[in-house]
C-alpha cells in the first residue's frame, strides 16, 4: 500500500476532538445523563480522550466504557475460523442515559450498526448520539455522524488509517491506496 496523503497530524486530531467536546456539551445542554461508548479498538481510545476534553471544558467526569462488535457483525462468518473476541467493558447503566458512540473511521455504517445493536442488549438509552473522528463517505447503511472531526472525501480503492499512540506510537490520519 501507498501512502497518498497525511491528512491530520497529532495537534489538528487534539483540535477535533476539543470542537467535538463542545459541540456535544452544547447539543445536550450540558453533561448531564450523558456516558460515553468507544468501539474498540481505536474508537475506544478516541471515547477516553473526548471525555478527558468534556472533562476539561464542564469539569465533570463522564463514564466511559467500550464494546467490542465481534460477535454482532454480519461477516462475522468471513472474518476467520476463530475470530478474536475482546471484552466489552460497560460498568454504567446506559438506561435512559445519552450514550455518545465513539469510532474513529466512519465508511459503511456496518460497524455502527454492531454497535447499536450491542448497546440495545445493555438497556434503553434515551438516545445515542455517534461522533467519528473521520467521516470517509459511502454509506451502505442509513447511518450519518452527529459529531466529525473531519469529512474526508475517498475512493473505494482508499483506505482512512487512524493511528494512535495508545495503539500505533503516534497521532495522525492518512489516506492510503489499496
Amino acid at each position: 500500500m501507498k501512502e497518498k496523503a497525511p491528512v491530520l497530524d497529532k495537534e489538528m486530531i487534539s483540535r477535533a476532538l476539543a470542537r467535538m467536546a463542545h459541540e456535544i456539551i452544547e447539543r445536550n445542554r450540558g453533561t448531564e445523563d450523558l456516558v460515553i461508548v468507544g468501539i474498540l479498538r481505536r474508537g475506544a481510545y478516541l471515547a477516553r480522550r473526548l471525555a478527558e476534553c468534556v472533562k476539561k471544558i464542564d469539569n465533570r467526569q463522564i463514564p466511559v466504557g467500550t464494546v467490542d462488535i465481534t460477535l454482532y457483525r454480519d461477516d462475522l462468518t468471513m472474518l476467520a475460523a476463530q475470530p478474536v473476541v475482546r471484552k466489552t467493558e460497560i460498568n454504567f447503566d446506559i438506561q435512559d442515559k445519552k450514550v455518545i458512540l465513539v469510532d474513529d473511521v466512519l465508511y459503511t455504517g456496518r460497524t455502527v450498526r454492531s454497535a447499536l445493536s450491542e448497546l440495545i442488549d445493555f438497556g434503553r438509552p434515551k438516545c445515542i448520539q455517534l461522533a467519528v473522528l473521520i467521516d470517509r463517505g459511502h454509506r451502505e447503511l442509513p447511518i450519518r455522524a452527529d459529531y466529525v472531526g473531519k469529512n474526508i472525501p475517498t475512493s473505494q480503492n482508499e483506505i482512512v488509517e487512524v493511528r494512535l499512540d495508545e495503539e500505533d506510537g503516534l497521532d495522525e490520519v492518512a489516506v492510503v491506496e489499496r
